[in-house]
């Protein structure tokens, strides 16, 4: 007969179901949920200590998880990602996969979960899914699918591939370490690699039709109304445009850039063509035509200034008021490049304003006008004096350029900090810092400019986490559950006794950690086994498998939370796609355990 749990374990079985109905209500935010959690915590261990503990342990517990291994490793991942973000460093690799997702979304998402699911059987899963948030970021900001219904399904795909090996998670390797110490051979690293794959050939179809559609859209709707900027492009010499008439290169152009005006016999080097389209399609089409839209000197003399100053170069939006000295003057008369080191890249104006007098021609330039928006370059400083002088009104929403000349250099960054932790060379929570370091040190990451970098609800949620999981070990909670689940396997058939056992571990990780998953449910696996007579193997994998179905709530594990900030998940996002991927894994896994070791 199994004892009653103690008071604490009740307690925190208490705690951690009202957490998680909290977060499921929405009522209040997680911030604020969280930190109600760590604060009941420690007012009740400090007045309730737990066994042979001290008042003040019980503060050290509950605000422990702010010291924590795993949130300094998710903050140093973070800067990371935005270092490679701010390079432009990952803009070669969202273009290619741009041109998939361009030619089919569906085709682009599947191949992209192929890849994170393979790239997680060999890498741990933690810096594959950090590669992979930026780039999709990227992604949607150029009109693919948006991060919220992609994130979600690369996760899990990173999840399931991490699962496959004995080296993909370091929960796999701990279990195995566990079972070594209780008598177990030593499971190979591809030894159960079979089984998962053929429970992913299961779980892709979900993740790739279902999933996404279970998901919110997250895009800025504004987005639809973007401004539509008209410019002169100038040809370089090296442009596809240079010899060519447009109506031979028009299925090559960059997607949102309209030609205006009747262009006579091919375009010549450094001819100025009127365009026009959205920001981030001038981007596009001064990359891809290679082209200009400001004069050269002025552009190179912005980023010696940049580069002199250590200041990012922005651009920003400016609207023209009626006291502006710009009004009836056009670009190459208004002295602004001379007047302020500014550049201005382009004119909004909305079409039903654009009088025949106001277009280009191939003599004359656009006049501004009162309302008209500016896309103005520059650093922040030039672009603050350009504004007051000229009595402009700058818009929010402006953005800083990428600093390609250190692209290969956070590239180099990264990719030291995901090789020294895929092979073991260093744990992931010292190759992270290691990187997150270098992109200070090298200017990567501007120490001012880390903010943006980090989420306040990623870090106060990964710090209750971590509470509540100590909180449920500490207290002896997880044992008394453990020990009640293996009084009710006697009677049922092999594949229900894995299938409890996997969904018993996954539970218990999506509500701790799978260390302790993994430390509480190791043992007890042994010890069913033993009593029913069933080789101890397949159930140690049952709770290996069960340690990585952290699908469910965002606190289950680390790249979990990742995702959350840049894909603005809810708490409910996670219970709405991940429980019915758990149960998918665990119904396919049991049925797969139980056929390879014939039970």
């Amino acid at each position: 007969m199994i004892e009653a749990p103690s008071y604490h374990a009740m307690a925190a079985m208490a705690v951690t179901v009202l957490m998680f109905i909290e977060f499921v209500r929405a009522r209040l935010s997680i911030e604020i949920v969280s930190l109600l959690t760590i604060a009941v915590i420690a007012v009740g261990l400090y007045f309730f200590p737990l066994p042979e503990n001290r008042p003040i342990d019980g503060l050290a517990l509950a605000f422990g998880g702010f010291g924590h291994y795993a949130l300094i490793t998710i903050c140093a991942l973070m800067i990371m990602g935005r270092g490679l973000v701010v390079t432009g460093a990952l803009e070669p690799a969202a273009r290619v996969l741009e041109r998939l997702f361009k030619f089919n979304l569906q085709l682009g998402l599947l191949i992209s979960l192929v890849i994170t699911l393979v790239l997680s059987m060999f890498v741990n899963n933690t810096p594959v899914l950090v590669l992979m948030i930026p780039i999709f970021a990227a992604l949607a900001s150029r009109g693919a699918l948006p991060t919220s219904k992609t994130l979600m399904p690369l996760n899990a795909a990173s999840l399931i591939g991490g699962l496959a090996t004995t080296i993909g998670t370091s929960t796999n390797i701990l279990v195995v370490s566990i079972a070594v110490d209780l008598g177990m051979r030593e499971i190979g690293v591809f030894d159960f690699t079979p089984i998962v794959l053929g429970a992913a050939l299961v779980a892709i179809p979900y993740m790739w039709l279902v999933m996404p559609r279970l998901l919110k859209d997250n895009s800025v709707a504004a987005a639809a109304g973007a401004r539509m900027f008209h410019t002169r492009l100038r040809v370089g010499t090296q442009s596809m445009l240079t010899g060519k008439e447009l109506s031979e290169i028009a299925d090559k152009l960059p997607s949102g850039i309209t030609f205006h005006g009747e262009q006579s016999g091919p375009f010549q080097p450094q001819q100025r063509v009127h365009i026009s389209g959205t920001h981030e399609a001038l981007e596009d089409a001064t990359r891809e035509l290679r082209g200009e839209l400001a004069p050269s000197w002025v552009l190179d003399r912005i980023k010696r200034t940049a580069s002199a100053k250590s200041m990012d170069q922005m651009v920003v939006e400016m609207t023209v008021t009626a006291d502006s000295r710009l009004i009836t003057r056009t670009l190459p008369s208004s002295g602004i490049a001379d007047l302020y080191g500014v550049a201005v890249l382009g004119i909004h104006r909305p079409d039903r304003l654009m009088g025949e007098r106001d277009k280009y021609s191939d003599g004359g330039d656009l006049r501004i006008k009162e309302g008209d928006v500016l896309l103005v370059m520059g650093i922040e400083p030039d672009l603050q004096e350009f504004a007051r002088a000229d009595s402009l009104l700058m818009l929010e929403g402006g953005r800083e350029l990428p600093r390609r000349s250190k692209a290969v250099l956070s590239t180099v960054i990264m990719g030291f900090s995901v090789v020294m932790a895929a092979f073991g060379i260093l744990p992931i929570a010292i190759s992270a810092l290691v990187g997150a370091i270098l992109m200070f040190v090298t200017g990567c990451v501007k120490f001012d400019r880390v903010g943006r970098a980090l989420s306040g609800q990623v870090i106060v949620l990964v710090a209750a986490s971590i509470t509540i999981g100590r909180f449920i070990d500490e207290s002896g909670a997880a044992a008394w559950l453990g020990e009640t689940l293996s009084l009710g396997l006697v009677f049922l058939p092999p594949a229900l006794v894995l299938a409890a056992i996997m969904a018993f571990v996954t539970v218990l990780t999506n509500f701790a950690s799978n260390a302790t998953a993994a430390t509480v449910g190791t043992p007890i696996a042994f010890s069913i086994a033993s009593t029913l007579g069933l080789p101890a193997e397949p159930l140690v994998l049952a709770v290996l498998f069960g340690c990585n179905l952290c699908y469910a709530t965002p606190i289950a594990y680390q790249t979990n939370m990742l995702i959350m900030a840049e894909g603005k998940y809810e708490f409910a996002d996670y219970i709405r796609t991940g429980v019915p991927l758990v149960v998918i894994m665990v119904a396919t896994l049991s049925v797969l355990l139980v056929m390879s070791y014939g039970l």
